[in-house]
């Protein structure tokens, strides 16, 4: 399959039952500002161009949301609890971008889609979210190109830091994407700054 567009990828969602079914679910929590991000996508997109016929496992379900009024961690967790009751098979991971730069030590993001520009890859910058008519929203501050043409590279939030390059960095050789998927193109490990 060629993925070319943001709408393919979309499509390809769409196309999903599972994928939709999570949508689904996470949208009954009426979240603002949600998205679920990474891996959920990036892994989908990746196993289509391997062609891997069965879904390759991911460790979690990112689900972000901005809400600056209860930044409790707490409240996360109450959140996963509730998510796990409606769809109980799924490993759930729920944060709310409005605290997660005390966790990562930054700036305050500004909304979730800030917080999404500012992850670690350009193919992991990714969410998806479905709208009242179930129309699946794909949000990629960084584009898609990296993703479709299988790059993994830092996204300039990381680039530019020789701190965060070094998580990069160890997160890349961590996640070890290529023993998964052969095609992958791994760039800026290694690199002395």
């Amino acid at each position: 399959m060629i993925l070319k567009s943001e709408e393919d990828i979309s499509k390809l969602i769409r196309e999903d039952k599972w994928m939709m079914d999570i949508l689904k679910c996470t949208r009954k929590l009426s979240l603002p500002d949600w998205w679920i991000c990474a891996g959920f996508v990036r892994s989908k997109v990746w196993d289509v161009l391997h062609n891997v016929k069965k879904r390759t496992e991911i460790p979690d379900i990112d689900v972000i949301y901005y809400n600056p009024a209860n930044i409790e961690e707490n409240e996360e967790k109450k959140l996963e609890k509730v998510l796990n009751s409606l769809y109980p098979a799924i490993p759930w991971s729920v944060k709310n971008q409005a605290r997660m730069h005390i966790v990562n030590t930054v700036s305050p993001y500004s909304s979730s889609v800030d917080a999404i520009s500012k992850f670690p890859e350009t193919a992991t910058a990714l969410g998806v979210k479905l709208d009242r008519e179930d129309n699946v929203v794909l949000v990629a501050p960084h584009g898609i190109t990296d993703l479709v043409n299988l790059k993994v590279k830092p996204t300039p939030n990381f680039y530019f830091s020789k701190a965060r390059m070094q998580i990069y960095e160890t997160r890349v050789r961590r996640k070890n994407w290529k023993s998964i998927w052969k095609g992958i193109v791994v760039t800026d490990v290694g690199v002395n700054r």
